[in-house]
């Protein structure tokens, strides 16, 4: 029986360089639709069910983050809903081998977790019935798609107003599935921390910054090519209309809190990192800005603040960036989250890694070291 590849669905990517043998095919990671950034893969293979398969990436010493293959490991689901990890998933440096027996005909293989854009779809219908929030309309993307933020309570002059926004890189897709949890808990009528934060703030919530490139299965672009966490300081209309809409969103609204959700390539943790390099910036936000991060590692004890980016890493473009730019613009709390494609090196799990079911629960932990946040102002 022979091998067939496939990725021609939401989110899919990948390019077949021979599937004749299911002990020797090899693919090659497709860069971004209009961009040379490359990583994310994700695609289905029939025919291997009870098979020793053995997929070799052959160009993943080329791609964009080449040491992020380092102690990686494949994910894989039958059914797109329950994914698990591939043991034997080894990086020589310049090629990445996957190797496992299906127990199934058909599987799909993936970087991580996708969240397609049904799934999406359905997250904005679900909310929108919630009689505490409401869907409303930020604009549309470069191909024409819906650009939606989920509001969470009153919009009144004297409350807190706090943004959170994920997938500007759309193959950073635990940063919607922590948006997800974190609505499921701030939706639960049942819930105290949600039922405070609901009349303490209004929430502006942008589950999908990017879903052009969600569905065209790019790693970091638009379906212009634009890194659109490198155009906020001058978003064009034309190239990142997605970043012009949410800024102007927030001008009428005002912010006070700031959290752009992401996901990293290499580093094995989850961690933040904020606005203290920026120059002049006060001492009472910088005092905020870590008592933040304490109240986060309070809740969820897969946050931490030992590992993360050198003060330094984004000197050049610093107000490219959406937190840089937003922190000094509102003078408020403006923070980057991510969380990790691996896993997390402090609480490891050898079944699943950092998963969606993660993400999602660090999203509901989240709303606790807000409502303090929020609280102590």
């Amino acid at each position: 029986m022979s091998i067939r590849i496939s990725s021609h669905f939401d989110s899919g990517a990948i390019d077949v360089v021979e599937a004749t043998h299911a002990e020797a095919v090899r693919v090659r990671i497709r860069r971004d639709s209009h961009a040379e950034f490359r990583q994310w893969f994700y695609f289905r293979m029939q025919g291997g069910d009870g098979r020793n398969c053995r997929i070799v990436v052959d160009n993943a010493g080329e791609c964009t983050y080449a040491e992020g293959w380092r102690d990686y490991r494949a994910l894989a689901s039958y059914d797109r809903k329950t994914w698990f990890r591939i043991p034997q998933t080894d990086y020589d440096g310049q090629t990445l081998t996957i190797s496992f027996t299906p127990a199934q005909d058909s599987v799909y293989l993936a970087y991580f977790e996708p969240y397609s854009w049904e799934r999406h779809l359905d997250l904005l219908g679900w909310a929108d019935a919630s009689p505490w929030a409401r869907v409303t309309d930020l604009g549309s993307t470069v191909e024409g798609r819906d650009l939606n933020a989920i509001v969470v309570g009153a919009s009144h002059d004297n409350r807190q107003q706090v943004w959170l926004i994920a997938r500007q890189h759309p193959g950073e897709t635990m940063a919607e599935w922590f948006i997800e949890g974190l609505l499921e808990r701030l939706l639960d009528g049942a819930d105290p921390v949600a039922r405070r934060l609901r009349t303490a703030a209004t929430l502006h919530i942008v589950p999908n910054m990017n879903p052009d490139g969600s569905v065209r299965g790019n790693l970091r672009t638009n379906a212009a090519g634009a890194n659109l966490n490198r155009e906020w300081l001058a978003p064009d209309r034309a190239r990142s209309p997605e970043v012009a809409a949410v800024r102007a969103a927030m001008a009428a609204s005002g912010v006070h809190f700031f959290l752009d959700v992401h996901g990293d390539e290499t580093l094995p943790y989850v961690f933040a990192d904020g606005c203290t390099m920026l120059p002049d910036r006060p001492a009472l936000l910088r005092a905020a800005e870590h008592a933040f991060l304490d109240r986060f590692r309070a809740a969820s004890p897969d946050f931490q603040t030992r590992h993360g980016y050198a003060p330094d890493r984004f000197s050049d473009e610093l107000y490219t960036l959406a937190s840089k730019w937003v922190g000094r613009q509102f003078g408020c709390v403006a923070l980057t989250l991510e969380m990790p494609f691996k896993d997390n090196a402090d609480l490891p799990d050898g079944q699943y890694g950092w998963s969606a079911a993660r993400s999602k629960r660090l999203g509901a932990a989240f709303l606790e070291a807000l409502l303090a946040q929020l609280d102590s102002a």
